[in-house]
């Protein structure tokens, strides 16, 4: 009994050092994800990078983004810190570095009437919210309502964008409120200073308005105009109208479909009296064939009245340019922070309007590209 006694106090004294120690010891320093996560600011960011090989490509005319023929490139770098709570104020930067950023820059460092610059650093959306109940009211730079694709290279499905994609405004400044109706049905109201404008180039504001509805769950649909005065000539404006829709409809859980339809119309087009309009449809449908492998095949036709769009002061302005193009991508999901795609596109014109490194122009266009999209 003794001995058990003597065994006790023994062990009793070597644990007594160890559990002081233990309870002096310091907690683990928090990590900079938690300490924003506890303040509620979350940051989040990818990575885009990828090669492009064209045939007939020196001259990409219907797209914005694939500017280099037979380039590996550094497409995007996004980066969004942002602090929106369900009620009461916040705000959100989004900052876009690469490539892609030369085309996305808003006037006055980019022309209105030609987009792009050659800086690669662009202050993509920067605007203070406010929240309270159903209303969601933001004023600083923010991007467009228009279309189904978006500037960030994670929000879409496909490596290259769209036609209709370049044919919308990229942001706005201004002021834009949203109403949430109900749980199925959203309000858009708003003014700024027009398409791609930080500050406005001349004296008139754009108004936008906007719908998004869910009737069902398995569909969406949105809706959107803008109407205001844009600069047309050195001496000119006119006004600018556009109205876009699209809707997208999962028909079984693997299989979903999406369409866009868009038309923009332009008052005293190249400093005339004439009235200028180009539209288009697209079509998208994609399949999950495994949790980690999705199809994507992308369908588009754009009718481009008088070079409107795409060659305002160029050789095609007695004459309309109609194109078609048709885009299979297929993604490796390898992780819920690594995507891989490979795609094949085929472009087509009534016009010779595409040009390889010769100058030789030729009505269609074949490109084969590879990306690799890292998020964090």
């Amino acid at each position: 009994m003794k001995k058990l006694i003597l065994a006790s106090a023994v062990s009793a004294l070597f644990a007594a050092p160890a559990t002081a120690l233990a309870q002096a010891k310091p907690a683990p320093a928090p990590t900079l994800d938690k300490v924003l996560e506890a303040s509620g600011i979350s940051v989040s960011g990818y990575i885009d990078a990828g090669f492009t090989y064209a045939k007939n490509g020196a001259g990409f005319t219907d797209r914005v983004f694939d500017g280099q023929q037979n380039s590996f490139a550094l497409n995007q770098f996004g980066l969004t810190v942002a602090k929106q709570p369900k009620e009461g104020f916040g705000g959100l930067v989004n900052l876009t570095v690469g490539r892609d950023a030369q085309v996305i820059h808003s006037f006055p460092e980019a022309n209105p009437a030609a987009p792009g610059s050659t800086s690669m650093f662009d202050i993509t959306q920067a605007f203070a919210q406010y929240a309270g109940g159903p209303l969601t009211l933001i004023a600083g730079k923010f991007t467009t309502l228009h279309g189904t694709e978006v500037i960030a290279s994670t929000g879409n499905t496909n490596i290259s964008r769209s036609i209709l994609f370049g044919a919308v405004p990229f942001t706005h400044t201004g002021v834009r409120a949203t109403w949430a109706v109900s749980d199925t049905v959203s309000l858009i109201a708003g003014v700024n200073n027009g398409w791609d404008q930080l500050t406005d180039a001349n004296k008139g504001k754009t108004a936008e308005l906007g719908a998004t509805l869910n009737p069902i769950k398995p569909l969406s649909i949105t809706v959107s105009g803008y109407s205001g005065q844009e600069v047309t000539s050195a001496a000119t404006n006119g006004t600018r109208t556009s109205v876009n829709a699209v809707a997208s409809y999962t028909i079984i859980d693997p299989l979903s479909v999406g369409l866009e339809v868009l038309s923009v119309s332009q008052d005293n087009a190249g400093g005339t009296t004439t009235k200028a309009k180009y539209n288009g449809v697209a079509g998208y449908v994609t399949f999950m064939f495994t949790p980690k492998l999705r199809g994507v095949l992308r369908l588009e036709s754009f009718d481009d009245k008088n070079g409107t769009h795409f060659a305002p002061a160029g050789p095609f302005l007695t004459s309309d340019t109609k194109y078609k193009e048709v885009t299979a991508t297929v993604s490796f999901l390898a992780s819920d922070s690594f995507e891989a795609r490979a795609e094949v596109r085929r472009d087509q014109a009534n016009n010779a309007v595409f040009s390889d490194s010769t100058g030789a122009t030729s009505k269609n266009m074949t490109s084969a590209a590879l990306q690799g999209i890292y998020k964090f």
